[in-house]
Formats: C-alpha cells, sequence, structure tokens
C-alpha cells in the first residue's frame, strides 16, 4: 500500500483506529522520517485525542487520553536492554502502539498487527503489513480489504 501525502498516512492510521479494540498492539517498523509517528497521530484523530501525538524518543512512553487510552511506545533507546520494563500492564487497557519493536522483542505480545513503512521521497511512503493472530487478521482485511485465508 502507498501513502502519498503526509495526510494519506494520517488518514491510513486514522482508518485503522477506527476499528481498534482495547488490548491492540501495533507494531510500527520504518527508518526515521518513514511516517511512525505521522501514522499514529492518524490514530489519536480516530480515538479523539485532542492532545498533540509526538515522538516519545526521550520518554519511551507517553499516554494519551480519548474514547480508548493511547501507549505510544518508542523502543529505540531500549536497544540491549533485557529487562522488563512493565509495558504490558497498559497493553490489556488501552491501545498500545510501539515504534522500533525490533529492539524490544523479547517483551512483545504474541498477537500484533506489524506495519513497516518505508521512506520512498518526501511525500510518499509503501506501507506493508503482517499479523499475528485472528483479530489482527480481520483488522488487516478490514483496512486493506484483501482475505487471507
Amino acid at each position: 500500500m502507498r501513502t502519498n501525502s503526509f495526510e494519506e498516512t494520517i488518514a491510513l492510521g486514522e482508518k485503522i483506529g477506527t476499528y481498534l479494540r482495547p488490548g491492540m498492539c501495533l507494531l510500527l517498523e520504518g527508518d526515521l522520517a518513514s511516517g511512525k509517528t505521522t501514522f499514529t497521530k492518524g490514530i489519536g484523530k480516530a480515538l479523539h485525542i485532542h492532545k498533540p501525538i509526538s515522538s516519545p524518543t526521550f520518554t519511551i512512553l507517553k499516554i494519551y487520553h480519548g474514547d480508548l487510552d493511547l501507549y505510544h511506545i518508542d523502543a529505540y533507546r531500549l536497544e540491549g536492554n533485557d529487562y522488563d520494563l512493565g509495558f504490558d500492564e497498559y497493553m490489556s487497557e488501552g491501545v498500545t502502539v510501539i515504534e522500533w519493536p525490533q529492539y524490544y522483542e523479547d517483551h512483545l505480545p504474541k498477537e500484533y498487527l506489524k506495519i513497516s513503512f518505508e521512506y520512498i521521497d518526501d511525500d510518499t511512503r509503501e506501507i506493508s503489513f503482517s499479523y499475528q493472530g485472528e483479530m489482527y487478521r480481520e483488522l488487516y482485511e478490514k483496512v486493506t480489504g484483501e482475505s487471507h485465508d
């Protein structure tokens, strides 16, 4: 799937956000400036979060309150740390978005929707999906219109 503007990336996040339920986890992969936080802003829009969403790079976790709470985790600075920070406590209460999940792999949930972002140019992003678990297969199908049997 391709988005061709900042607004389209936000709209894709908003579309996914309309289907999210408590306990769901999205893993966002991609290089710096590939669209992960922009996409998360769209999720926040769908959840009626009014506080501006920004990257939690220095705080690691930001919590936003809306129709569902959004737990926005940036695991980039966790590389090489093998201790559990207790993020799983949040994962059952609201929606969790984890940027840079490869740096926190040992503590990720067993089921998730993984969204990979590739920077093409200043406006364009190539976005791909993979998932683990039935509810994430259903989410994938709703968002993409594709069926995986």
